[in-house]
Parts: structure tokens; C-alpha cells; sequence
């Protein structure tokens, strides 16, 4: 391959202190990069993999509610009153499963009476119950009802809840006071109180806004997984793959490696772009079909109606910010390793370690996806290796300040810019010692001591 301005023209670093221009070799570069990745079979054939992949994640409501089709909701009644947990039980039972008919179907709630109201809140949290219900008839007559919720039930489930407790009072009532009404009727009082999961407020969030917040962030943080680790990769790969079939030669003779580096993250983050897109605009479509999906495939009003609007401009604006970003620092150090190795198997014995790097970012997403968060969670949603994962986890999920998302983004280009002179030097040291293996003091003298 030929570029213009082999001579000592611009483009070309020709002596310490003399100008270096990214352009137009860089655009070259990059052209060309852009050019072999999209023609490509194997860009074809994981573009159609990630695209089926982004589906299969956003369905995954659907598949897990086909799951768990055969399942039941297990609620504690917690009362010292023998005669209003019969009645608890027996109402609530009638009342939340009124919705299911046919005896061949498994009723989706079914009540337990519990005895420790001091534990019950932890038998919750532990999951040894799905949720639980404390009642308490005050003197007046009235009934106070505390529910404790878990994860798998949210904001729907507890107004179900509400609708039986009020169920509740009023046939206790009728059956205390018969037809006399001695005793006025006073409206009951339900406290609703996490226990587990996601909440705003203390109160959890509507399912719907719950299921949404969730599917939305794991199609987020398994696309920006897998297109940083892939991307990076490839730019990795073309180095050892221009190092192994000598095209290095004409490369380093007609450009700087500024510019190799430069072209190379630009040209293979523009075809990474376009892959982005034909893998994020199926998975959006989905996300958006989900309800009627569910819909053929469960029945009418079976995904309790996910809602879309978590997927506001300001979020698709940050997770863009954040591919981006993301995308270049970790070419970068992938441009920089690469350039150490000479055949492709050495590079097999880099992509571990490399990946690791990227591997607990997106640990640590999956762990914020549950609503969690710990210290070191919002500590490493700060580290530019790992905050495009987790930020961008929890601005899905909505705990985040906006200082916090400006002083994450900032972090980030900070480390980019110093990354990118660090990556430059070494790449510069590795493509330069072409047929040698350069050693750990020749990268450091490099680094610290770059020649012009």
C-alpha cells in the first residue's frame, strides 16, 4: 500500500521539533482501515451475530415471563389475631387470584401465615418469603396493614395488595358489626415498604418502570461490552497483522506513528459505528414491539406494560458519549500491545489480560443492574477503564447526579489524552524495532524519553 507524503512532506515526523500534521495521512489510514473491515465476511457475519444477539437480550422479558408462567408469589400473613389472618388470607387469596380462572392453572399468589413480625422484614429480604403482609386492628377497630415487597414484586403488585387489604376491612367489619353498624368503618392504612430491590423513594418502582430500567441497561452494557472488546481487538490484530506480512515497512516509511495510530482508531471506530448501529437499531425496534410481542406469545396485558420512557434523549446522548469514549481509550492500549508482538499467537497471550481490564467494568454493571449501590460501585463508576460500564449502568437504572456524569466524562478524556501519548511512544518503540521483540527497557526509554 502506497500512501502520499513518503517523501518528507506533511504527515511525515522528520526530526525533533518539526511539525507532524495528522492530516491527510491519518484520513489515509483511516480510509483504508474502514475499507477492509466493511467488506469483509467476518464483519458481515458479526454484524448478523450481534444484531441476533441485541434481539435475543431485549426479549428477554418475554422469555423469562414464558418461564415462569407455572410460578407462584408467596406472601407471609403476620398477625397476633387468629380470626384476621383466616380472614386476611382467605380474602386476599379470592381477591388476587380472581384474575386467573381455571382450575387448571396455577394460582400466581398464595398465602402463608407467619408468626415473628420482628424477622419478617429479613425473611423477605432473604427471599425465604416474596413479600409479606403485618396487620395490626387498632382499638378503634380500625386495620393497619404494613407490606413488606421483594424484588419480584413492584409498585403494580402492592396496589393489587391495597385493593385486597381494603377488601379486607371491609368484610371484617361487616362480619363484626353484622347488620348493626355499631362501630363505624374507618378506611384502612397500608404501608408500603421495600424490602428488596430497586426504589424510589423507599416505595419500589412500577414494575413496568422497573422491567424497562433493567432490560434497557443490559442491552447497554452487553453492547458496549462486546463492541469495546471486539473493536479493540481488531485494532490490535491489523498491527500484528501489517508487523507479519511486512506492510509495516511501507507504513512507518511514510508516516508517523501518530498518524498510524490516529487513522487506525478512527477508520476501524467508524466501521465499528456502523456495525453499532445495524446491532442497536434492531434491539431498539424490539424494545419498542416488546408489549405486542408478549402479547402473541403470553396473552393480552401479560408484560404488565413495559414502559420505553427510561430511553430518554439524555440517556442515548450518554451512552453515545460513552461508546465513544470508551471506544477510544481502549484502542488505544489495544493499538499500543499490539504493536509489541510480531505473529498473532503472541496477541492471544495479550487479549487476556487485556480483556480482564474490561471484564470487571461490566461485572460491576450487572452488579448495579440489581439497584444496588455499594462504595466501590460508585467509586469505579468514576475509573475511565470501567466507567463506561458502570455510569452508564446507573444512569439507566437512575441514581446518578449530574455532576457525577460530568466529572466521570471528564475523568475520561483526561485519561484518553494521557493514554494517547503514552499508547503513541510505545507503538512508536514496537513498530519501529520491526523484527525484534522489544524489551520492558526499551518501552519504558520510549516512553520516557521519545525520539523525535
Amino acid at each position: 500500500m502506497s500512501i502520499p507524503g513518503r517523501d518528507a512532506g506533511p504527515g511525515r515526523d522528520t526530526g525533533r521539533g518539526r511539525p507532524d500534521p495528522l492530516l491527510p495521512n491519518a484520513w489515509l489510514v483511516a480510509r483504508r482501515e474502514f475499507r477492509e473491515r466493511v467488506r469483509s465476511r467476518l464483519f458481515v457475519a458479526s454484524t448478523l451475530f450481534l444484531a441476533g444477539l441485541a434481539i435475543s437480550v431485549a426479549l428477554t422479558p418475554v422469555l423469562i415471563r414464558f418461564a415462569d408462567r407455572g410460578t407462584t408469589t408467596t406472601i407471609a400473613v403476620v398477625t397476633s389475631d387468629d380470626v384476621l389472618a383466616q380472614r386476611a388470607i382467605a380474602i386476599m387469596s379470592s381477591v388476587l387470584n380472581a384474575t386467573n380462572p381455571g382450575a387448571d392453572k396455577v394460582q400466581p399468589y398464595t398465602f402463608v401465615r407467619a408468626g415473628n413480625a420482628a424477622t419478617i422484614e429479613e425473611d423477605v429480604a432473604g427471599g425465604k418469603y416474596d413479600g409479606a403482609i403485618v396487620a395490626a386492628r387498632e382499638p378503634n377497630g380500625r386495620i393497619d396493614f404494613q407490606f413488606f415487597t421483594g424484588e419480584s414484586i413492584g409498585a403494580d403488585r402492592a396496589q393489587l395488595v391495597g385493593v385486597g387489604a381494603l377488601a379486607v376491612a371491609i368484610l371484617d367489619w361487616n362480619a363484626s358489626n353484622h347488620a348493626t353498624g355499631a362501630t363505624p368503618f374507618f378506611v384502612p392504612n397500608v404501608d408500603v415498604i421495600a424490602a428488596a430491590g430497586p426504589t424510589t423513594g423507599g416505595q419500589p418502582l412500577p414494575a413496568a418502570d422497573y422491567a424497562a430500567r433493567r432490560v434497557v441497561g443490559v442491552v447497554f452494557v452487553v453492547l458496549i461490552f462486546i463492541t469495546l472488546v471486539i473493536y479493540g481487538m481488531w485494532v490490535a490484530a491489523g498491527v500484528v497483522a501489517e508487523k507479519s506480512s511486512r506492510v509495516m515497512e511501507l507504513l512507518i516509511s511514510a508516516a508517523s506513528p501518530a498518524q498510524l495510530v490516529t487513522g487506525k482508531v478512527v477508520g476501524i471506530g467508524l466501521a465499528g459505528l456502523v456495525q453499532y448501529l445495524a446491532v442497536l437499531i434492531p434491539a431498539l425496534v424490539t424494545l419498542f414491539l416488546e408489549d405486542r410481542i408478549a402479547g402473541v406469545v403470553l396473552g393480552p396485558g401479560s408484560l404488565s406494560g413495559i414502559s420505553l420512557t427510561v430511553l430518554s434523549p439524555g440517556l442515548l446522548a450518554a451512552y453515545g458519549g460513552f461508546w465513544i469514549l470508551g471506544f477510544i481509550l481502549y484502542s488505544l492500549i489495544y493499538a499500543a500491545a499490539g504493536s509489541l508482538v510480531s505473529r498473532p499467537e503472541d496477541l492471544q497471550v495479550l487479549a487476556l489480560p487485556l480483556s480482564l481490564v474490561a471484564i470487571a467494568g461490566y461485572l460491576e454493571a450487572v452488579l448495579a443492574l440489581s439497584g444496588g449501590l455499594t462504595p466501590f460501585m460508585r467509586f469505579s463508576s468514576y475509573v475511565p477503564f470501567w466507567s463506561p460500564f458502570v455510569m452508564l449502568t446507573r444512569l439507566t437504572v437512575g441514581r446518578v447526579d449530574p455532576i457525577e456524569v460530568v466529572v466521570a466524562f471528564s475523568l475520561l478524556v483526561v485519561a484518553i489524552v494521557i493514554v494517547a501519548v503514552l499508547a503513541v511512544r510505545v507503538y512508536a518503540a514496537g513498530v519501529l524495532l520491526y523484527g525484534q521483540r522489544p524489551g520492558l527497557r526499551t518501552i519504558a526509554a520510549a516512553v520516557l524519553r521519545p525520539q523525535g
